[in-house]
């Protein structure tokens, strides 16, 4: 499963559903404030082959970094081996005690929400596929090259490395993601440290690579979904930039693959979710994980969360990203071919989500 097969007799139906979906400029929660009570079958997924797990057996690492500063040695070593683990095991893992406080938190979720929730007619002016934009709204990013849509809205901010201008944002919620893009650039770069570490490299190694350079802020909306067993809010992927910061609201849905199982990622109050992306796998050369995850779709909603993704993203740029040579030997050779950011961020939307990792395409 990949593009649309276009052999197919229904090929052009398809991409018909498809187009009317997206000239609505609606998105999804233009279909649930329509009040389907049958979602249309351009959502309908094929039932995932992966078990749910009994969720009593597996809970992804929670890490306080309350004592980060702390001048005992010991006590910054035994976070950093925390997060080598959970990087090197999980690929997830949940942080407290973050710093951010928990006011600009509750501020952001309300801001998305205040968004979406405005009437259709003062959100179809942003509803746009131009990716050069630096506020980029519509739902399903890969609506022509997906085998079903999500049942989720996504608005996109790109937070770095060009200051953005504030008018380009809605005014809704323009000073909390501004506000919240500053504070997680510092989150990511004490992660970054910490992650070099846990790599026996200097601190500062990741940072300089440029692994922080770029932050974009990725807003969803899942409307409540009538029939969810029928389809995904987000299919099954792993990330294609260098490390996740994620906010989710009190729902849940958020799932991991781990051990060939779906876990449940339970929200925690005012905790943040930290995954490694694509890139810091190929560039630790499988050291660290890139793990498949999902959103489930859900009659609860609407869901919030807020993805914000260390990359550059489709920014031309000639740095050349590989497996890191000092972590390779003769025993650990290189497992990808370099790649710059924007090549790699570009394959992987063309290729959509379907549920393959884009690193395969990479693999030497």
């Amino acid at each position: 499963m990949g593009t649309i097969d276009t052999t197919k007799p229904n090929f052009d139906s398809i991409l018909s559903e498809r187009i009317a979906f997206d000239e609505t400029k609606a998105g999804v929660k233009g279909l649930v404030d329509a009040g389907v009570k049958k979602i249309p079958t351009l959502f309908h997924h094929q039932p995932d082959k992966y078990e749910e797990a009994n969720n009593t057996s597996h809970v992804i690492p929670v890490i306080d970094l309350k004592d980060i500063d702390n001048q005992d040695p010991s006590i910054h070593q035994g976070i950093v081996d925390n997060i080598k683990e959970a990087c090197e095991t999980w690929g997830f893992f949940q942080v407290v005690n973050h710093g951010i406080p928990l006011s600009v938190l509750e501020e952001l979720k309300d801001g998305v929400k205040r968004f979406y929730e405005q009437a259709t007619e003062a959100k179809k002016s942003l509803y746009t596929r131009d990716m050069n934009r630096s506020f980029v709204y519509n739902s399903n990013f890969d609506i022509y090259s997906s085998p079903a849509l999500n049942w989720r809205d996504s608005f996109a901010c790109y937070l770095a490395p060009d200051t953005p201008k504030p008018e380009d944002f809605p005014a809704v919620c323009r000073d909390v993601i501004l506000e919240y893009g500053k504070q997680v650039m510092n989150l990511g770069t004490l992660l970054f440290e910490l992650m070099s570490e846990a790599l026996g490299l200097n601190p500062n190694h990741l940072k300089d690579m440029g692994c922080a350079e770029g932050l974009i802020a990725l807003c969803h909306y899942y409307p409540p979904c009538p029939e969810p067993e029928l389809t995904v809010g987000t299919t099954k992927h792993s990330d294609n930039d260098f490390l996740t910061v994620l906010l989710q609201d009190h729902i849940g849905g958020l799932q991991v693959l781990y051990e060939d199982k779906w876990i449940d990622i339970t929200p925690v109050s005012g905790a943040l979710i930290v995954n490694v992306g694509d890139l810091l796998q190929l560039i630790t050369n499988d050291k660290f994980k890139s793990v498949v995850h999902r959103v489930l779709a859900n009659q609860v909603g609407p869901r919030i969360s807020v993805a914000c993704f260390f990359s550059t993203a489709l920014k031309a740029s000639s740095k050349l990203y590989g497996p890191m040579k000092e972590l390779l030997s003769e025993d650990n050779p290189p497992k990808y071919r370099e790649t710059s950011v924007a090549d790699y961020v570009a394959y992987f939307r063309a290729k959509g989500l379907d549920g393959t990792s884009a690193l395969t395409h990479y693999k030497i």
